[in-house]
């Protein structure tokens, strides 16, 4: 029998602070800091994956214009290259979650979300991106019983929207993944891939500043203003811009625009990393699909092999600090990546011995509905894409072109989306904002506790159409 608690403190014992997928090579530098004045057609903020598709999409869309992504540091710092490289197809949070908001417009936004997964992955192959992208599919565990509740006839609804949905016994699901705590499972092979996301930010960098787009890292923007019909951009650095649109790309940091901010919270996610698994390990372990994996509690944990062989492992404990602050030192948890790495060996026992060489953590932009939304400023001179709610490797890509194709005068092809149209119920002020939360969590956990029963609290958000996630 495995002491989880013992081999936890054990396998962290010089972990590093600091995300695997940003360190693993030598990041390119695109533009040093913008140390003068530029004028162009479109001024977009933020090199993660939103403003990448951005300015590649718009430069498809308008070659002639001259295009600007200034980020505040480095090109895929932020949630883009922190995440656990999952890039799935659907753009509502999960069937269930699209089907309780717009049940009538599903059809089109299942099919819009398999076309984009298939657009992301032409365009890798295409631009010969090298990001370890691979199209594994993946599988949804049960650790308790009461998890494998309305799972036939969930499999039966996803097949309708063409999921490759295959329902595992405890049999079946251990064949796969060979971890005693499972129970059943949820096999979809057709709606996600993995990748190696900080090699997918710089090579869509890559072939941005390829289709002439300029990339100025290192500079941090402070304001947006319209003037005389142009938006002017101030930077704390002497650089400035002038353009006739901008693309607000900021995810869970604070927005240049006021009462934007009402509609997300930045809530820290956290990762381990292990190092590479022997052949003896693999062989223990199983897992020859490669399939992405997540649990089905309210309180989830996510994990995948890399291409080395480790094993990325994050989620379960969601943090939100008061007041929506965001701070470096938010990224390192030690609790935290205790407790998780506790759930590593629980799960995962015939891995005792296993080390963890990397430790980290970064912010989600979590909206209240769990899913993107969109909105403009100023006759759609600005215009913003957020709550992306941890699905934002796929799902940006589906945002970017809704934010180009509002960037021409007549009418969006997505305008008639409820998605597209509506945003979420606004987070409530502070300090409601912080209780609100403290319960929500304190509830999911009791729920995961109570084989999924959902008290009072969490029924009413359930009734409202509001809740929390990561």
């Amino acid at each position: 029998m495995v002491d989880s608690e013992r081999e936890a403190i054990r396998a962290l014992t010089g972990a590093h602070d600091g995300a695997f997928w940003l360190e693993e090579t030598e990041a390119p530098v695109f533009a040093p800091p913008l140390g003068r004045h530029v004028e162009v057609d479109l001024v977009i903020v933020g090199a993660g994956f939103l403003g990448l598709w951005s300015a590649i999409l718009a430069k498809e869309r308008f070659p002639e214009w001259e295009i600007a992504v200034v980020e505040g540091g480095r090109v895929g710092f932020g949630a883009s290259g922190r995440n656990g490289g999952f890039v799935d197809a659907s753009l509502t949070h999960g069937l269930e979650n699209g089907l309780g908001r717009w049940p009538d417009e599903m059809v089109e936004l299942e099919r819009l979300g398999g076309e984009n997964l298939a657009a992301i992955a032409d365009f890798i192959g295409q631009h010969h991106i090298d990001c370890e992208f691979m199209q594994t599919g993946a599988i949804d565990v049960a650790t308790d019983g009461w998890q494998l509740d309305g799972l036939e006839e969930y499999a039966l609804t996803a097949r309708t929207f063409g999921h490759d949905t295959t329902v595992l016994d405890r049999r079946e699901v251990q064949e796969l993944v060979h971890s005693p705590v499972y129970e059943g499972g949820l096999w979809t092979t057709n709606r996600t891939a993995l990748v190696n996301p900080a090699k997918l930010a710089w090579g869509l960098a890559g072939v941005a500043s390829s289709l002439g787009v300029e990339i100025y890292e290192g500079t941090v923007v402070t304001g947006v203003t319209v003037i005389g019909g142009m938006v002017d951009v101030t930077t704390a650095q002497s650089g400035s811009l002038r353009s006739a649109k901008v693309i607000l790309a900021t995810n869970a940091f604070p927005s240049l625009l006021p009462g934007v901010g009402n509609f997300i919270i930045p809530v820290y996610d956290y990762v381990l990393m292990t190092e590479p698994l022997t052949t003896s390990q693999m062989e223990a372990v199983g897992w020859d699909g490669r399939q992405g994996l997540s649990d089905l509690g309210n309180l989830f944990h996510y994990y995948r092999l890399t291409s080395d062989n480790r094993i990325l492992w994050g989620g379960y404990d969601a943090i939100y600090h008061y007041g929506s602050r965001i701070s470096a030192s938010y990224r390192l948890r030690s609790r935290t990546h205790l407790l998780l790495a506790r759930h590593f060996f629980e799960t995962f026992p015939m891995l005792e011995g296993v080390r963890f060489t990397h430790a980290w953590g970064g912010a989600i932009d979590t909206s209240t509905r769990f899913s993107m939304f969109f909105g403009s400023r100023h006759q759609g001179k600005i215009q913003y894409a957020l709550g992306f709610t941890g699905l934002g490797v796929g799902a940006t890509r589906f945002a970017a072109e809704v934010l180009c194709a509002r960037l021409e005068p007549k009418e969006s092809a997505f305008e008639h989306l409820g998605l597209v149209r509506t945003k979420p119920v606004p987070f409530p002020p502070e300090p409601l904002r912080s209780a609100a939360v403290a319960i929500t969590r304190r509830s999911l956990m009791r729920a995961d506790a109570s084989e999924g029963h959902r008290n009072l609290w969490l029924r009413t958000l359930d009734r409202f159409g509001v809740g929390f996630d990561s």
